[in-house]
Formats: C-alpha cells, sequence, structure tokens
C-alpha cells in the first residue's frame, strides 16, 4: 500500500509536537518535517524522540524555503538543501523536498540542478524538486523561479508534485504526473479552485475533493502502477476552531487518500 503521512504545516501554528499528536490521532503512517525557525524542526534527536514517542516514522525533510525561513541555517540556500539532506539521514527519512530557487538567488540558481543530483548521489536520498507557479505582479506576469516553476521542463531525477500549485498555475495535475512518469516520486496532497488567470491569489491547500484538481484520478494513477513513493498530507487547516474541527479535515483527507489509493 501507499504510505499516507501528514506534513507538519498541516498542524501550523501549533507546535511540532502537536503534528505528530494530530497524526497519529488521525491515522496517518508518518509525516514530513518542514524545516522552520522552529529549533525543534532542525534537530535530529528531537526529531527522533518525537517519532519514537508517537510510533511514526519520519518519511520526508522539507528544506527550509519560505520567506520566514530566510535566516534558518545561514542565508547560502545550498548550505540549507545540504544540512536538509544531513537531517533527513539522521532521522531515516529517504526524501527531501525542495523548491526551485528564486531567481534572484544567482549562483544557486544557476547551479541548482547540479546541486540536487550530485546531492542526491553523495546522499542515496531523493532530493525532489517541487513544481510551483508563476507570479503576477501588477497583472504583469513576473519569472520569480529559475530556472522555472514546471518541473516537467526540469533535468531532476525525482519530482514532488503540489495539487494547490498545479491549480495555481493552470496547469493539469493528471498531465503532469503522466508526463513525469518514474521521475514522480513524491505527492502533497491538497486540491486547489483555480489558477491566476483565473483570479486565484492565494496558495489555498484546500482538502482533497473540494476543489477542482483531478486528485483522485491522480491517486489512482499511482495505484495502479503499484508506485512506491509516499503520498504527504499538505492541507491549510489554520480556519478550523477547534482541535475536533482541524481534526475532522485531516481525517477526511486520509479518507480520501485511502480510498482512492486502493491497488486495482
Amino acid at each position: 500500500m501507499i504510505r499516507i503521512g501528514m506534513s507538519s504545516t498541516c498542524a501550523y501554528p501549533l507546535p511540532l509536537e502537536d503534528s505528530f499528536r494530530l497524526a497519529g490521532r488521525a491515522g496517518y503512517d508518518g509525516v514530513e518535517i518542514m524545516v522552520t525557525r522552529d529549533e525543534a524542526t532542525q534537530d535530529a534527536t528531537a526529531l527522533v524522540a518525537l517519532s519514537e514517542r508517537y510510533g511514526l516514522p519520519i518519511l520526508s525533510i522539507h528544506a527550509p524555503v519560505l520567506l520566514l525561513t530566510h535566516f534558518v541555517w545561514g542565508r547560502d540556500p545550498r548550505v540549507k538543501l545540504e544540512k536538509s539532506a544531513e537531517l533527513a539521514g539522521r532521522v531515516g527519512a529517504g526524501t527531501v523536498v525542495v523548491h526551485p530557487p528564486f531567481r534572484w538567488q544567482a549562483g544557486y540558481a544557476e547551479d541548482f540542478l547540479d546541486i540536487v543530483r550530485e546531492l542526491a548521489v553523495s546522499t542515496g536520498l531523493q532530493i525532489a524538486v517541487e513544481n510551483m507557479f508563476p507570479w503576477k505582479i501588477g497583472g504583469r506576469g513576473v519569472k520569480a523561479y529559475s530556472p522555472g516553476w514546471d518541473t516537467t521542463l526540469m533535468d531532476c531525477t525525482a519530482v514532488t508534485l503540489d495539487f494547490s500549485h498545479c491549480a495555481l498555475s493552470g496547469h493539469d495535475s493528471l498531465a503532469m504526473a503522466t508526463a513525469l512518469g518514474e521521475r514522480l516520486r513524491h505527492v502533497h496532497l491538497c486540491d486547489g479552485s483555480g489558477s491566476l488567470d483565473e483570479g486565484r491569489v492565494f496558495d489555498e491547500h484546500l482538502v482533497p475533493g473540494q476543489g477542482s484538481e483531478p486528485v483522485a484520478e491522480v491517486l489512482a494513477l499511482l495505484a495502479a502502477s503499484r508506485w512506491d513513493g509516499a503520498v504527504v498530507a499538505e492541507v491549510n487547516t489554520r480556519a478550523a476552531k477547534t482541535e475536533p474541527e482541524r481534526l475532522t479535515m485531516l481525517t477526511d483527507t486520509l479518507a480520501f487518500a485511502r480510498i482512492h489509493t486502493r491497488e486495482p
């Protein structure tokens, strides 16, 4: 069976331990850790202790890529990625998720794909580059990422598919999954309701089934191919006013994944 994990971002802004606790209560198979300014997300000893306490393996590490993590592990994005891989190795995670660089990260952006390939070889980990989306400022398109936001056009061996990012970019996720083929190694499970061109502004990360992406079809495609990657819930639960409401969003997401990843 395909492993279904939960990203620590699903519990934001709660403390890290709540991610493990909620993932355990909901019945997930493991967790993905987004490295943030919270020192516990950067500490292998603390992460292993939480993993053992809640009986949940750490499936993947998400390299610090958010603007709020600008100073986590220094300012060099290559060092951030290398430290993420080191952390993954120490906690037993097989995958590191990374966003493509911003265009203004000059040297790193120019060498990004070489860095990813070299790090994958030297560590034995999957360094899975995540699809992003185009930016618009004042109604005009801006090239924010380099080599770009579309991972189908990148020379990398492992890719993370994010459904919300597909929606915002106007890129059909089933077409993307099909085009990626064996390069698709990791999935961020969520949904989105529309693209920038349709007036959407926010990266929604809806519970799957609440948007317009063919999430069920992609999961069924993976199940039919006996895919052995991990599907990790990355849904926005910040609108939840109570823990039961947040837990319902997480259990609904897991139930959706279980139903649509059953092997035919």
